[in-house]
């Protein structure tokens, strides 16, 4: 809102300095600020409310030392992250951009599914929350408008260079000094480690002949609908130590801006010879919200927790990181740069199979580890809380590194 009434201002009345706002790295600064100060000072007395409604974690006993002591510790503390993702979004976003749109949309949607979960297991004193079934068919419905909205919009589009001579149905057109250029739809994406690193998801049903066309946005969905799934899952699954699944999301969120930053802006893409996506650049601004949420969340459930983010949180925080992925066309890097979620939910699908196989053949279930998530295998060896988050978290840097080493190594 902000940026709206800054850019009328500069462009009717002239005011000094409202043209300031016109720069992605301002606004981007400014929206790290002021997530970093809602989160930091509004979250103080949200965590105060949620102790006065009586808001607190209910603990089961699994034997893990100190594990008990949280028992009561406020819960839904997601509100505080959402808070300070979307107010400085809503201020210093350009909100015609059907990027910053798609990503209000998904934090909302993913937001309140997790807040209702919350509400059931605190209120209703139901310890299973929302049912499986529901997660997932809220799951699937933001997958599903979040793929249609970048797959139909018309402002969703890929620019390529025209070579001389080349033969192009293109929506958009123009010049630049470096010859002419074309704007266009697109279900490419980047894959990394090759060398021309483009992969176009209708390549996977070039079997139907002419008719792949016709139902190349019904692939993309689905791929939508997987990626933003598994990942919220994920984020959901590491979410058990104290600043784990936040201190792990700023750092994939700030891995995330950067991309997003070279994905728009010319130079760079044509660099690191990378698509270019027009207006994407604006989703900076946003990420940057979303890095300074994750921070002054973590000031208050740094080891020992004052509050718990709950489903409200970690549902909606890996639903941003996957649909921020898929709009920069970056999805394909999420195995690596999210590979602390990936194998919390790998360890839990490994657990249970084995368990079950071990169980039907011999008689007795047996596990691969003691205890998982993974984090409580490493707590079932006795190790520290803060020792297994602070290494979990450098493992999350070293991936982060390597994914963006991926630009240029192929």
């Amino acid at each position: 809102m902000l940026y709206h009434l800054f850019n009328y201002l500069d462009v009717h009345y002239d005011l000094p300095g409202a043209g300031v706002f016109q720069y992605i790295s301002f606004r981007a600064g400014a929206s790290v600020l002021m997530s970093l100060l809602i989160s930091m000072f509004f979250g103080k007395r949200i965590i105060e409310w949620l102790q006065l409604k009586q808001v607190g974690e209910v603990v089961r006993d699994l034997g893990l030392e100190g594990q008990m002591a949280k028992q009561g510790t406020p819960t839904m503390g997601g509100i505080i992250i959402l808070s300070a993702i979307l107010i400085p979004s809503l201020l210093f976003n350009d909100l015609t951009n059907i990027y910053v749109q798609t990503m209000i949309v998904a934090t909302v949607w993913l937001g309140l599914i997790g807040f209702i979960d919350d509400y059931i297991k605190v209120f209703k004193k139901n310890k299973a929350g929302l049912a499986g079934k529901f997660k997932v068919v809220g799951q699937v419905g933001v997958g599903i408008i979040v793929g249609s909205m970048l797959y139909f919009s018309e402002n969703v589009t890929v620019r390529e260079r025209v070579l001389e001579n080349q033969q192009v149905e293109q929506r958009f057109s123009d010049t630049t000094e470096n010859g002419s250029y074309i704007d266009f739809k697109s279900t490419k994406t980047n894959v990394p480690f090759f060398k021309n690193n483009e992969f176009d998801y209708g390549w996977l049903i070039t079997w139907m002949g002419p008719w792949a066309k016709n139902y190349v946005w019904l692939v993309f969905i689905i791929v939508v609908i997987f990626i933003v799934t598994a990942v919220s899952n994920g984020a959901n699954m590491t979410d058990g130590l104290d600043g784990l699944a936040t201190g792990t999301s700023a750092i994939i969120g700030v891995t995330l801006a950067a991309l997003a930053y070279v994905s728009g802006n010319y130079i760079f893409a044509d660099y690191l010879n990378i698509m270019f996506l027009p207006n994407t650049g604006e989703l900076v601004v946003y990420i940057a919200a979303f890095v300074g949420a994750c921070v002054g969340f973590l000031w208050f459930n740094a080891y020992p927790a004052q509050v718990f983010m709950g489903d409200t949180g970690s549902l909606a925080l890996g639903g941003i990181i996957a649909t921020f992925a898929i709009a920069i066309r970056k999805e394909l890097l999420l195995p690596l740069l999210c590979g602390i979620f990936m194998v919390e939910n790998l360890s839990v699908v490994l657990q249970v199979s084995w368990f079950k196989y071990t169980k039907k053949k011999y008689g007795e279930g047996r596990r691969i580890f003691r205890m998982a998530p993974l984090h409580h295998h490493y707590q079932k060896k006795n190790m520290p809380e803060s020792k297994i988050v602070a290494r979990f978290w450098i493992v999350g840097i070293m991936l982060a590194v390597v994914t963006m080493v991926t630009l240029k190594l192929r």
